[in-house]
């Protein structure tokens, strides 16, 4: 049985450890041991062979399957994947440094994938967040309490530096709806609600107050005899 699954653990499509079924449906599957020697180990000049190898990895259905394979067991020597030992220099120097998560939430879903040191960091940082305790996040990665422990305390004390030192973030506030603003008053010669002023016919508006210019009798009035 290639993947046991439930409803909850869907399959990833990813290579477990330890798990050779696809060597069934490999293209090369069948062929005769010295055969097979001399095409995917062939010697430094032997192009023919290395063509022939190369042909015939082409058109395999698990040529993905074969690369991860050498490249997370080590090894260097042969064609693997279609691709020769130089040509699989730069994957193998590059494979600690790969993160697919992917394979960490297959991880999390219940499956033994293989890890490189990037994703197993990001599987306890994803373990500190859903509050793992040291023995489930042991027995997840076949490591001791003790250690699964102090993984644990690192990613915690990593936490706690960032919130010391950059702050907890805020919650971002729900900004109000805004108000619609109230109509201004037409521009003319009449008289705004608000504002106190004779109508054009002469009256007041009721309850408010008429300003008029003030009137003397000493401006009019005669000066008279001088002394």
């Amino acid at each position: 049985m290639r993947h046991i699954t439930t409803h909850t653990t869907p399959a990833t499509g990813l290579r477990s450890i330890g798990d050779t079924s696809w060597h069934l449906r490999g293209a090369c599957y069948g062929m005769d041991p010295e055969e097979a020697d001399e095409l995917f180990f062939p010697l430094p000049r032997d192009l023919c062979a290395i063509a022939e190898a190369r042909s015939l990895c082409a058109r395999c259905p698990v040529r993905r399957d074969c690369l991860n394979h050498a490249l997370e067991n080590g090894i260097k020597e042969g064609t693997w994947g279609g691709l020769t030992k130089a040509e699989r220099r730069p994957w193998h120097d590059g494979l600690p440094h790969r993160m697919d998560y992917s394979r960490v939430v297959a991880f999390f879903n219940g499956r033994d994938v293989h890890l490189t040191s990037r994703e197993r960091q990001a599987v306890v940082d994803h373990a500190y967040v859903r509050g793992w305790r040291p023995a489930r996040l042991a027995v997840a990665l076949q490591i001791s309490p003790q250690h699964a422990r102090d993984l644990l305390r690192q990613v915690a004390n990593k936490v706690f530096d960032r919130d010391r030192y950059q702050g907890i973030p805020r919650k971002k506030r729900k900004k109000a709806p805004a108000q619609p603003k109230p109509d201004k008053p037409p521009s003319g010669n009449k008289t705004a609600p608000g504002r106190s002023g004779p109508r054009p016919d002469g009256t007041s508006a009721p309850g408010r107050p008429v300003s008029r210019p003030v009137q003397t009798n000493t401006a009019n009035a005669p000066l008279g005899k001088a002394a």
